[in-house]
């Protein structure tokens, strides 16, 4: 039987991963990430060659966006395991958030399950028309859910479901490490992302543009 710490160990690297899918997508947003591959990789039996492998641009922006896409899944596949290891029947657990959260992640969890690419609603019957609810962090109305195309807007977006998982973590299974205490080195510089805008700052304007008098 796994314990909790094994549990939160889950939770954590689920967490890293969506982590360094976010950090790279942003990089390739700014045109700062590198493309570099190797010119020849083998690995066991196969041997891949630099033009096989190498991404344009473009290539990578959309890769990037699928990237931190599955980063959310796999987040909502490890914490409906963590809920189902740590209470055995969280469907019908007595508290409320369990129950919400268990179901949350299950449901995004299966519409990712059946088509990865274009993950697609599958509601249980028992589950349609309603609402699953952690307040502040996550929230799904399943009403008119089934079968509909997967959108982050269901259930409040990519950073609702790392909220959750670091809910879970903490608040049920007892994990101390909350991240605020941790000893990390001050931004370069200052980025601001609402969704998928991106404002970085800068040392200067670009070519002739002059500051706007406000």
């Amino acid at each position: 039987m796994q314990n909790t710490k094994e549990t939160i160990l889950e939770l954590k690297l689920a967490e890293l991963q969506f982590r360094l899918a976010t950090t790279v997508r942003l990089a390739i947003s700014l045109g700062k990430q590198s493309l570099e591959v190797p010119t020849s990789w083998s690995h066991g039996k196969h041997t891949v060659t630099y033009e096989e492998i190498l991404l344009t641009r473009d290539q990578a922006d959309i890769a990037a966006d699928y990237l931190k896409r599955t980063a959310t899944y796999l987040m909502s596949l490890t914490i409906k395991d963590a809920l189902k290891r740590t209470y055995g029947d969280p469907k019908n657990h007595d508290n409320e958030n369990v129950v919400a959260a268990y179901q949350i992640s299950r449901l995004i969890r299966n519409a990712f399950a059946h088509s990865p690419i274009r993950p697609m609603w599958h509601i249980d019957s028992d589950c349609r028309e309603k609402i699953f609810t952690i307040k502040d962090v996550i929230s799904l109305d399943t009403t008119g859910l089934d079968q509909k195309p997967f959108d982050w807007r269901h259930y409040g977006g990519l950073l609702a479901l790392f909220r959750l998982s670091k809910f879970v973590r903490v608040d049920f299974l007892g994990d101390t490490d909350t991240g605020k205490n941790r000893s990390i080195p001050k931004p370069k510089r200052e980025i601001i992302q609402q969704g998928n805008l991106i404002l970085d700052q800068i040392d200067k304007l670009p070519g002739n543009l002059k500051k706007a008098d406000l």
